[in-house]
C-alpha cells in the first residue's frame, strides 16, 4: 500500500522533527523526485526551524539533485495537551440523551458534547492533504494480527478448548491450590479441595443452591454454590464455557464439592496502566457504516473538519473499531436500506471519507461483523483487494481483536459481537445495551472477550485461542451495539464507542436506539477521556 504523494511528504518531514505549510507540501509533491527535495530543503534550513516554509523549499525544489548542499539540524516539535476529560467504567451512561452529564468516579472531569461545524468549515486548514498542527506520531505497535490455521475438523476444536483452558487456568494456579479433577474424585470426604475448571453446566436446585459443573483435562466435578454465600450472586454470572477456580470442601461421600470461595481471572486490583511520555490524544471510534441509507454522512464531515484545528492537534492517532461499512445481507431487507449496494463500492466510498482526516494521523483499524471478512471469530485482518482500496493514509489493518500500543498506551481493540449473547444471558445489572461498561467489565473479569462458545457469537476452531485477553490492557476498545459508554474497571479504562448511523428499520424492530456521532478522545498521557459530539 502506496501513501498519496502530499501524505508522504507530511509523514517524511514528521520523522525529522519538521511540520510545514500547505504551499511547502504542494512544491515538494510537485518536484519529480520529492525524496530529494525534502533531503535538499532540510540541508538549508536555518537552525531553529520548526516549520518547513514555502521559501525554505523553492531553491531546493528547482535545484539538481547535485547542488550544494550544506549542514543543517533539526528541532522537534510538540504538540499542546488539550480536551482533558474523564474516564469511568460502572456508571449507566447510555441513553443518547444524558451524555452531558455522565456520572463518573473521578472528580472534576468535564465532558465535551457539542460539535465544532462552525469552526471547521471554510478554513485554511480543511486542505486534506497538509497540516500545520505539527503532529509527529508514532506508528503503533501491532500484536494478534492472525492467519486462520483451522480446518474445521474435530481436533481443531479439541485445540481451541484446551488452549484456552491451559491460558487461563495459568492466570489462576498461583491463588489456588488446586488438584485435577480425577485426583479430587480419589479423595476421602470432607477433604479441602481446589479446583480450576472450564464451566460445562450451571442449574439451579429445588432448594436455590447452584450446581455447577467444572471440566478440566482429566474429567468434571460438580460444585455446589449454597445460596446463602456471599458471593452466590456471581453463579449468575457465569458462562458456558468460561474458566474459574473454587476452593471448599467435598462431601461425606466426596461426591461433589461444596464451594467457600470461587476465583475469575480477572484483572488485579491493583493493576497500573501504562500512559505515554508527552501530550498526545487518541480518538477511539467505530460502527461507521458507509453504504447504509442512515450513514451519517454529515456528523463524519464534522467529526473530520474537527480533527483539522488547532483544537484537536495534540490528536494524533485514530483507532477504527469495526464495522467501517454496511455490507450486504448482514440481515434481514438489509439490501433495502443501502445507499450503495456494491460491497466494494462501499469500501471505496469509506476511502473517500477516511479522506478527510487529517493525512498526519496514524490510523488503526480491526474489522467488524458488517465488514467483508469471515464471521467467525478472530476475524483475520482485510485481504489485499480491501487494503488497497482503504489506503488512505496507510492505515494500518489488523484482525478482531488485536493488541494496539499506540506511545506505550496498550488498547484492546475488540469489536463486540459478543455483547449480544453475553447481555442475553447476564441479568441486566450485569450487563445490558443501555449499560455497555457492565459487559466489558465482564469480559476483563473472564479474561476473553467471547467466552461462551457455540451460540450467537461464531468462534472459529483454531489451534490457537486468540480470544483469550492474556496481557491487561491499558484500554479495552469495543463497538458493535452503537451506544456510548465508558468506565474504569480495576484501572483499565473501557470505552465502547458509538455509531455514524442513524437507527435503521432493522434497529427499531429490535427497540434499539443507537447513540450516533460520539468521538471518545483519549489523552494518552492521563488517560483522561473527553467525549465530543459531532450531530
Amino acid at each position: 500500500m502506496s501513501l498519496d504523494a502530499s501524505t508522504r511528504i507530511v509523514r517524511a518531514l514528521a520523522d525529522r522533527g519538521y511540520n510545514a505549510d500547505r504551499e511547502a507540501v504542494t512544491l515538494l509533491a510537485s518536484a519529480s523526485d520529492p525524496q530529494a527535495a525534502i533531503e535538499r530543503a532540510l540541508e538549508t534550513v536555518p537552525d531553529g526551524t520548526v516549520v518547513v516554509t514555502a521559501d525554505h523549499v523553492k531553491e531546493a525544489v528547482d535545484t539538481p539533485a547535485n547542488g550544494p548542499k550544506s549542514a543543517g539540524s533539526s528541532q522537534p516539535t510538540e504538540t499542546d495537551e488539550s480536551g482533558q476529560s474523564d474516564d469511568s467504567q460502572h456508571p449507566p451512561i447510555s441513553t443518547g440523551d444524558s451524555h452531558d452529564q455522565p456520572t463518573d468516579s473521578r472528580d472534576g472531569v468535564p465532558v465535551e458534547t457539542k460539535g465544532s461545524e462552525n469552526d471547521a468549515r471554510g478554513s485554511d486548514f480543511r486542505d486534506r492533504d497538509s497540516t500545520s498542527s505539527g503532529r509527529s506520531p508514532v506508528e503503533p505497535e501491532l500484536s494478534g494480527d492472525i492467519q486462520s490455521t483451522g480446518t474445521g475438523e474435530y481436533d481443531d476444536f479439541v485445540s481451541v478448548f484446551r488452549n484456552r483452558y491451559e491460558k487461563l487456568a495459568a492466570q489462576l494456579r498461583g491463588r489456588v491450590n488446586h488438584r485435577p479433577t480425577d485426583a479430587v474424585a480419589e479423595m476421602s470426604g470432607n477433604s479441602d479441595a481446589a479446583i480450576i475448571g472450564m464451566v460445562s453446566d450451571i442449574r439451579s436446585t429445588a432448594s436455590g443452591h447452584w450446581l455447577v459443573e467444572l471440566e478440566d483435562t482429566n474429567g468434571t466435578f460438580p460444585c455446589l454454590v449454597m445460596k446463602d454465600r456471599d458471593f452466590a450472586d456471581d453463579v449468575q454470572t457465569l458462562l458456558y464455557d468460561e474458566v474459574i477456580a473454587v476452593e471448599g470442601s467435598l462431601a461425606d461421600d466426596a461426591g461433589i464439592l461444596f464451594v467457600d470461595t470461587m476465583h475469575f481471572p480477572d484483572v488485579p486490583r491493583t493493576y497500573t496502566p501504562s500512559t505515554a511520555d508527552r501530550p498526545v490524544e487518541a480518538a477511539l471510534v467505530s460502527d461507521v457504516h458507509v453504504g447504509s441509507e442512515e450513514f451519517r454522512a454529515d456528523a463524519w464531515q464534522r467529526f473530520a473538519d474537527w480533527l483539522h484545528t488547532p483544537e484537536a492537534e495534540s490528536v494524533e492517532y485514530l483507532l477504527v473499531g469495526g464495522d467501517m461499512v454496511e455490507g450486504v445481507g448482514v440481515y434481514p431487507d438489509q439490501d433495502e436500506e443501502l445507499d450503495i449496494v456494491d460491497i466494494y463500492d462501499q469500501y471505496e466510498a469509506f476511502s473517500e471519507h477516511l479522506k478527510d482526516v487529517p493525512g498526519d494521523m496514524e490510523i488503526v483499524m480491526i474489522p467488524g461483523n458488517h465488514d467483508a471478512v469471515r464471521l467467525a471469530e478472530p476475524q483475520p485482518a482485510f485481504d489485499e483487494e480491501l487494503r488497497d482500496i482503504m489506503s488512505a493514509h496507510d492505515a494500518r489493518i489488523t484482525a478482531n481483536p488485536s493488541m494496539v500500543t499506540v506511545e506505550g498506551v496498550s488498547v484492546l481493540m475488540y469489536h463486540g459481537t459478543s455483547f449480544d449473547e453475553i447481555i442475553a444471558e447476564l441479568p441486566d445489572e450485569h450487563a445490558s445495551y443501555e449499560n455497555p461498561e457492565g459487559t466489558m467489565a465482564q469480559l476483563l473479569r473472564k479474561r476473553h472477550v467471547a467466552p461462551q462458545y457455540g451460540g450467537m457469537t461464531r468462534i472459529a476452531p483454531e489451534e490457537e485461542d486468540h480470544l483469550v485477553i492474556e496481557e491487561v490492557p491499558d484500554i479495552l476498545h469495543t463497538g458493535h451495539i452503537h451506544k456510548l459508554g465508558y468506565g474504569t474497571y480495576h484501572n483499565v479504562l473501557t470505552i465502547n464507542s458509538s455509531c455514524w448511523q442513524a437507527q435503521t428499520d432493522f434497529q427499531k424492530s429490535v427497540n434499539l436506539e443507537p447513540d450516533v456521532g460520539y468521538a471518545p478522545i483519549v489523552d494518552l498521557q492521563t488517560l483522561d477521556l473527553t467525549i465530543r459530539q459531532f450531530v
